[in-house]
């Protein structure tokens, strides 16, 4: 029997002890709940606020009229939100939470930590390449906004004037990374030169910038045509392209030349470091490099043995023999831009059909196919998928490399459209966006390579599962 000491002290714990005396019982379950909820809508809404232009992505349209701020002083202040969310996600008490709950909260505490982990790392400071920046972003912006109204067409021309003060931002972010040696590599920066100069060369009237001219809604009276054509050509003469050029000479003539001559993340500052920090993030496995390495290196020679059967069934001994016949049929390389588009319609469209004997729940965004735009198309990946609209005011696009058509392979276009289209990435990320019950960055802020690139992965094989891949040169 306990005696009567151990009683008071009982009593007296549960009563001096918020968990036990309200965090258990159902309305303080409630509270803690609703608290939750209402921190991951308020961290939403700051993202939105803070990137209005992924809130228009997005169409969310409250913003549209907005630019983001990319300078240092903004990039601080952002860092201290990051940390101040983090704090509060941190002390929320999950007891009693439901499996997702407990998961949402997990992806908002990694997702924080690797924003506060990207400041320190100063990785705004090398916001440039030659596949992403600010530079293709805005030639690329008004293939993402959604152009219905007379307010969209202003509010894009306000962006457009806002331009030239957000390329001064990145430019002096820059020169910090020069100054700490925090450069990517030589090579690439002047391919960057490059994908300026093809817009710099070029009349307003030629540029991406102007393409919502090109298709008004029936809505728009003729006289608002006009005077949103006169502005827009404007805007591109006066403020886009004098940005641009002013871009193109600096980092041709005062950053490129600085940049590094070694390609490794290696030969950045804690370079070794900053590699591992991408392992880590990349796998969500706590495996080194050198044991990613290793499993690389036993995957290349388990996927070499299966082509070496391919190769052999079409009377070649080795895979160099069979790599030089495929690089002289010209029957494997296409003879036109449209071909290449053909192909991967062909590739999507028949998955398509195959869908519903494989799964159970399809998304309703359809999905297109285009040409990746003429600007960056010489330095862009074969093919890429970007995600549509939320609202379902844009359909998601797998953008394919039409370039220099003949130059490329055709055996590679079935694998890659299941991999880019459905149901891979396509499939994937149109339906984490038309989930319900979830909070809003986990269907639209959250990436994780793992995740995202292993499905794709797994959408290739699945085509051959299900009887395609009949031309023996796509299976190699």
């Amino acid at each position: 029997m306990m005696s009567k000491r151990i009683l008071i002290a009982l009593a007296l714990l549960l009563v001096s002890t918020p968990l036990l005396s309200a965090g258990l019982t159902a309305s303080g379950l409630d509270l803690r709940r609703k608290q939750f909820n209402d921190l991951l809508r308020e961290q939403w809404e700051y993202t939105l606020r803070s990137q209005p232009e992924f809130a228009s992505i997005l169409g969310d349209k409250r913003y549209n009229d907005r630019s983001s701020d990319l300078s240092e002083a903004e990039i601080r202040r952002d860092v201290a939100v990051s940390k101040s969310f983090l704090r509060r996600f941190e002390a929320i008490d999950t007891t009693g939470f439901s499996d997702q709950e407990k998961i949402s909260r997990a992806l908002m505490l990694r997702s924080l930590r690797e924003s506060v982990e990207d400041f320190a790392d100063k990785s705004w400071e090398m916001p440039v390449t030659q596949i992403s920046g600010f530079h293709l972003f805005v030639a690329q912006m008004p293939g993402y906004f959604s152009f219905q109204t007379i307010k969209d067409y202003d509010d894009y021309a306000k962006r457009m004037r806002a331009v030239p003060r957000q390329f001064d931002d990145m430019m002096a972010n820059m020169r910090k990374g020069e100054h700490d040696r925090l450069m990517p590599p030589k090579f690439l920066l002047e391919k960057v030169v490059e994908q300026t100069g093809r817009i710099t060369s070029q009349q307003p009237e030629k540029t991406p910038f102007v393409i919502p001219l090109s298709k008004f809604p029936p809505s728009i009276p003729e006289s608002e045509r006009t005077r949103i054509r006169n502005e827009y050509l404007d805007a591109v003469g006066t403020s886009v392209i004098p940005a641009y050029k002013k871009f193109e000479a600096f980092v041709r003539d005062e950053y490129a030349p600085h940049g590094r001559m070694e390609v490794g993340m290696w030969a950045l500052p804690d370079g070794v470091k900053r590699y591992n920090n991408r392992v880590r993030r990349s796998t969500t496995t706590n495996f080194s490099a050198e044991e990613i390495h290793q499993i690389g290196l036993r995957e290349v020679a388990r996927i070499e043995g299966e082509m070496l059967t391919i190769a052999k069934a079409q009377g070649y001994l080795d895979l160099q023999s069979f790599n030089a016949a495929i690089d002289k049929n010209s029957d494997l390389h296409p003879q036109s831009r449209e071909a290449i588009l053909d192909l991967y319609r062909h590739y999507i469209n028949a998955m398509y059909l195959q869908l519903p004997q494989l799964f159970g729940r399809l998304p309703r965004a359809k999905v297109i196919v285009e040409g990746v735009e003429p600007f960056r198309e010489k330095e862009a990946p074969g093919a890429q998928y970007e995600p549509g609209a939320q609202d379902g005011s844009r359909p998601g696009r797998v953008q394919v490399n039409t370039s220099d058509p003949q130059s490329r392979k055709t055996i590679s276009m079935e694998s890659t459209a299941y991999h880019e289209g459905v149901p891979g990435h396509h499939m994937q990320i149109a339906i984490a966006q038309e989930l319900t019950g979830l909070p809003e960055f986990r269907k639209n802020g959250v990436s994780y390579t793992a995740y995202v690139e292993g499905w794709a992965l797994y959408s290739e094989r699945l085509g051959k599962e299900v009887g395609f891949y009949q031309d023996p040169f796509n299976d190699y």
